[in-house]
């Protein structure tokens, strides 16, 4: 049986089916039929026929039978699912043949890999990340920024994650994760989160921004690339490594567990983000920096700026920034036992790129 491909297809869903049809219509096809040598397209259409065995040729009568499909659907269609497969079972087979040498290749001295590499596509990076996750032992350190996941077309995704990092946990990897606040409004963070925590996963918020960071058994880093979200930095260089988990944990203390509760808990959220709001405000951010060092979008921000006008009796931004002057009002007070607010110009730059 020949190969049929994808151009045999679209031919015969449309002229050849035509022609069959003609063919049935009128008890047969005549063998010297003139289109079969005037009209190309024709031709074309009943060679295919011909091909697939849906029309045969009456010698005593010359004409062109046409054939009942059952009996030709299954030479044609059961080959090609033979052949996928055969092919998906290749496919396979080549996968975990690649698998085995990644992880020789994760697993080798940073001195003969380098100690920094750039994965370039999205598709590679997620790749690379499955199978680094996949090979963790002991320990999983990630920040998240915006964490606003309720786009449909990210569940699908999602789901992976939570079952890539719920299989990682019951492996007895431990895993903690950094959000902003306002990953707490986001529903499908809020199902990741359970799943996570269920096996005993910790996450925690912050109101800062923080740049995107994956740490694996603190051997491996991956960082955003400075070619957009299309591009990552794995690192291996123990000194920079270091370097990131202490930026890491000096976060972590900062940040609030996911699982406060309580209205106490919420005040201090909703106090964290409004003096992160006054204090973009004061330095002059715009709009769409602002919104992303806090994690929510435009619209959201412009709310959180509405708000302040209310509370300070403003009417304009410079009337809101002119009284909050003249209050001394400068985003950094804090409540009794809060921390310190940080200085924004230490804070990741907000139009970097994320992994």
């Amino acid at each position: 049986m020949s190969h049929f491909g994808p151009d045999d297809r679209a031919l015969f869903e449309t002229r050849a089916t035509e022609l069959y049809d003609d063919a049935l219509a009128s008890g047969g096809l005549q063998a010297d039929d003139p289109r079969l040598t005037s009209e190309p397209e024709v031709r074309e259409a009943f060679d295919l026929l011909v091909r697939l065995g849906l029309l045969t040729l009456d010698t005593d009568d010359q004409v062109w039978q046409a054939v009942d499909p059952a009996t030709v659907q299954a030479q044609v269609v059961s080959p090609m699912g033979t052949q996928a497969a055969e092919l998906l079972a290749e496919s396979t087979q080549w996968a975990r043949a690649f698998a085995g040498l990644g992880q020789t290749w994760r697993r080798s001295s940073p001195v003969q890999r380098g100690p920094i590499t750039e994965i370039t596509g999205l598709e590679a990076i997620g790749a690379f990340l499955a199978s680094a996750v996949a090979d963790a032992e002991e320990e999983l350190l990630t920040a998240q920024p915006q964490g606003q996941r309720n786009n449909a077309g990210l569940k699908a995704y999602l789901d992976d994650v939570a079952r890539r990092d719920t299989a990682a946990l019951e492996r007895g990897v431990k895993m903690r994760t950094l959000y902003q606040h306002s990953a707490r409004r986001s529903t499908g963070t809020q199902r990741w989160v359970a799943a996570v925590t269920a096996h005993g996963a910790e996450v925690r918020t912050l109101d800062e921004f923080f740049n995107r960071l994956i740490v694996i058994d603190r051997r491996i880093a991956v960082i955003p690339g400075a070619g957009g979200p299309g591009s990552a930095l794995v690192i291996r260089e123990p000194n920079l490594l270091a370097y990131l988990v202490d930026m890491f944990e000096r976060t972590w203390e900062r940040a609030q567990p996911w699982t406060s509760r309580g209205s106490a808990a919420q005040r201090d959220i909703a106090h964290e983000q409004r003096q992160m709001t006054i204090r973009m405000l004061i330095k002059g951010y715009a709009d769409p920096a602002s919104a992303k060092r806090l994690g929510v979008s435009p619209r959201t921000y412009a709310g959180y700026i509405a708000d302040l006008k209310e509370e300070f009796e403003a009417e304009t931004r410079f009337q809101l920034g002119y009284t909050m002057g003249q209050l001394g009002i400068s985003g950094t007070d804090r409540a009794e036992g809060e921390p310190e607010a940080p200085d924004d110009e230490a804070i990741s730059n907000p139009d970097s790129p994320d992994v």
